[in-house]
């Protein structure tokens, strides 16, 4: 399942491919969203904005479309034109002269003015993104010690994208293993220098993962290099403490994290 990471770097594909470029063609599969294709024809995309999974496209005219893949949604660039060979079924295509964003099998597509979208209930509910550079540490810890967060156990906490966006089970074992923090810890029992180390780990970790995952060149030159240190390694050595990886389940999702450093 992509987390905020893999959902960022999709984001950035898409925008490559059309961003600031006017639009010859659109189309969607809604019937209540056709009303919209000759009105978004030579407009541009602006940008894209990820909120945890779901995405903005935001378009020069003031309109927002709206989109959460959900299980099945999956974006493609493809050449001006072309037909992708998939077996999915299309919901929005966004075409300019040389290249065209396709929206596939998603259910959850809307377009909205500004005023729908600040009050759109997806997006109210949902915290702020891990991957929003604007966020500071300091603002992560003062939403770990609000009375509405402050009580719960990391092991839902940090799935919760209510508390951060972007948030997923790859990012919550890393991010706590960082910290030597289990999935029942909670804000409120923690020190300040953990508290301290955990509101830089959750955005840290994250970021990292953008900029580095998939690069598999480890070389000291080129910095630090987001690799698992215990997803998917149950069994195998910590590589801090020498201790055996374990895997359980927490709430309702793989855990793993290292008996012998996180207490």
């Amino acid at each position: 399942m992509p987390e905020g990471p893999e959902i960022r770097r999709a984001a950035d594909k898409l925008e490559a491919a059309v961003s600031g470029k006017t639009l010859t063609d659109v189309w969607f599969a809604f019937p209540e969203l056709k009303v919209f294709e000759q009105e978004l024809i030579g407009q541009q995309v602006e940008r894209i904005e990820t909120r945890g999974k779901a995405l903005l496209t935001h378009f020069s005219g003031g309109k927002t479309l709206y989109s959460h893949n959900q299980l099945y949604g999956v974006w493609r660039v493809v050449k001006a034109g072309e037909v992708s060979k998939t077996t999915r079924v299309l919901r929005v295509k966004l075409q300019t002269a040389q290249k065209a964003i396709l929206l596939f099998s998603a259910s959850d597509i809307q377009l909205l003015d500004e005023k729908q979208l600040a009050e759109h209930p997806f997006l109210q509910r949902v915290g702020p993104d891990v991957l929003d550079l604007t966020l500071t540490a300091e603002e992560v810890k003062e939403r770990l010690l609000s009375p509405r967060f402050r009580r719960r156990q990391f092991s839902g906490l940090l799935l919760d994208q209510a508390f951060l966006a972007g948030l997923g089970n790859y990012l919550r074992v890393e991010i706590l293993w960082a910290v030597k923090l289990t999935g029942t810890h909670k804000a409120q029992d923690l020190t300040p220098e953990q508290l301290d180390a955990l509101a830089r780990a959750l955005l840290d970790i994250p970021r990292l993962s953008y900029n580095t995952r998939g690069q598999a060149d480890e070389n000291k030159h080129h910095g630090a290099i987001f690799r698992f240190r215990v997803f998917h390694r149950a069994g195998e050595r910590c590589e801090r403490c020498g201790g055996v990886i374990e895997k359980t389940m927490l709430s309702s999702r793989p855990f793993y994290w290292c008996p012998g450093c996180q207490r």
